[in-house]
């Protein structure tokens, strides 16, 4: 298979919220976001009923999942890295450095955040923090030593509950970081979660603009 933009946050969707069955050509994808199925279905063309499963943390839960059967692209999977099981295991991959953003985007679609506030501590200060998750720790290491390596930016690393690990960036980082992953229009992603991001950029620039000039930031939200 040929790398590109699209192929690289397919890959980023499978890493978080996917899985490899040990037969060698099932794979499963499972997202509590139908519009994320509904994309990543499109990007691998298939035509699978998405079903439904429950939440294994929270039995009240629904969750969306579509099953496929594909064997070039679960050998293209375990060539770059991932493997059945991988939750727990899973540490670097095989993505090309000018891929890397697009990756990066599918990883935050698939089981990332991102969040932001007015700090009431400091006049006009508007916060923001973008978050990827991860069970496994040397997983999010090899990302972190990837954005810095690629971005120069500094992240660190938390345990958080139920055995997971955030790697985060603060203010200054994140807006550096995600204009890199959201790099122009019209790129796969959940548009729901990049509508957030951008008023939250624009808030930002609109408060780095009005320090300038003494004037009130506008918020947009």
């Amino acid at each position: 298979m040929d790398w590109n933009s699209n192929l690289a946050y397919l890959v980023g969707l499978i890493t978080t919220d996917g899985s490899l069955s040990k037969d060698g050509r099932h794979l499963d994808f499972t997202s509590k976001d139908k519009e994320l199925i509904e994309t990543f279905a499109r990007l691998l063309n298939l035509a699978n009923k998405i079903g439904f499963k429950r939440s294994t943390y929270n039995p009240r839960g629904i969750y969306f999942r579509i099953q496929f059967s594909n064997v070039k692209l679960y050998r293209f999977l375990l060539g770059i890295g991932l493997m059945p099981n991988k939750t727990k295991i899973v540490g670097e991959l095989k993505i090309p450095d000018e891929f890397f953003a697009d990756f990066l985007r599918g990883h935050l679609d698939g089981d990332g955040s991102t969040y932001s506030y007015w700090d009431k501590r400091f006049k006009s200060s508007f916060m923001l923090y973008t978050i990827f998750m991860s069970a496994s720790k040397p997983h999010l290491e090899w990302i972190a030593k990837m954005i810095k390596k690629l971005y120069m930016l500094e992240g660190r690393i938390t345990f958080h509950n139920r055995s997971y690990f955030h790697l985060r960036y603060a203010k200054t980082n994140s807006v550096i970081l995600l204009k890199k992953i959201y790099y122009k229009e019209n790129l796969f992603c959940l548009k729901r979660k990049r509508f957030k991001i951008m008023q939250a950029l624009g808030i930002i620039s609109d408060s780095s603009r009005d320090a300038g000039t003494g004037r009130q930031a506008r918020l947009r939200f």
